[in-house]
């Protein structure tokens, strides 16, 4: 893309730069506890999904329109792609969690509320992007069919996007020094979750390269 269309890989290489920022910077917190560095987090996850949707809409422009992330009562396509996606995920990570013998209801950087998973939303964070945005934008990408009725998705686009997201949670990647399926690597996280919680072990969160 540099050579292609070099005002595209910059836009894209400032967005890249901005999220590298931020990551300094949320490695830079110091707190006893969560709660004292909520609002500076909460502070930069906004500034840093901005910057990474605005990456997003670079990548997909002239394909579809998207104007920014919107989460319920979505009628454009690319979010109620994402939308749908995150749903399926969510299942994963839920059933990985109580698994794991963790309450769901019960987070970290979500804020607990009756009815709302915040173990879950947090843990899902992890995955959203492997998982979930990188099926989308393929299917984008590939000018697959995008079909809408009555503003949410018709049965033939939720049937080819649900097996993208299957296939992605079947899909090997790297973890630990060796591969996983991403389904088995949900469950894996989550019973390191509950050794962080019981035993005190040193967590880290799951990373994977586009």
């Amino acid at each position: 893309m540099k050579k292609s269309n070099f005002e595209r890989y910059s836009v894209l290489e400032e967005k890249i730069r901005l999220l590298e920022e931020s990551e300094d910077k949320v490695k830079k917190l110091r707190g006893k506890t969560v709660q004292q560095i909520r609002n500076e987090l909460l502070g930069l996850e906004g500034s840093s999904s901005r910057a990474y949707w605005e990456g997003v809409q670079e990548i997909i422009k002239g394909r579809v329109e998207f104007m920014g992330r919107v989460h319920r009562g979505a009628t454009d396509k690319v979010n109620a792609m994402l939308n749908y996606g995150y749903g399926i995920l969510y299942s994963h990570v839920w059933g990985a969690v109580v698994c794991a013998g963790l309450e769901p209801f019960a987070g970290f950087l979500h804020v607990d509320r009756p009815g709302k998973p915040s173990l879950v939303l947090d843990l899902v964070e992890e995955f959203r992007q492997p998982v979930v945005d990188r099926s989308v934008i393929s299917y984008i990408n590939l000018g697959e069919n995008m079909n809408m009725e009555g503003g949410l998705l018709d049965a033939e686009t939720r049937k080819n996007l649900s097996q993208k997201i299957i296939n992605r949670l079947e899909a090997r990647e790297t973890y630990q020094g060796k591969k996983y399926q991403i389904r088995s690597i949900i469950q894996i996280q989550a019973r390191n979750l509950a050794a962080f919680l019981i035993e005190g072990r040193a967590y880290r969160p799951f990373s994977f390269k586009w």
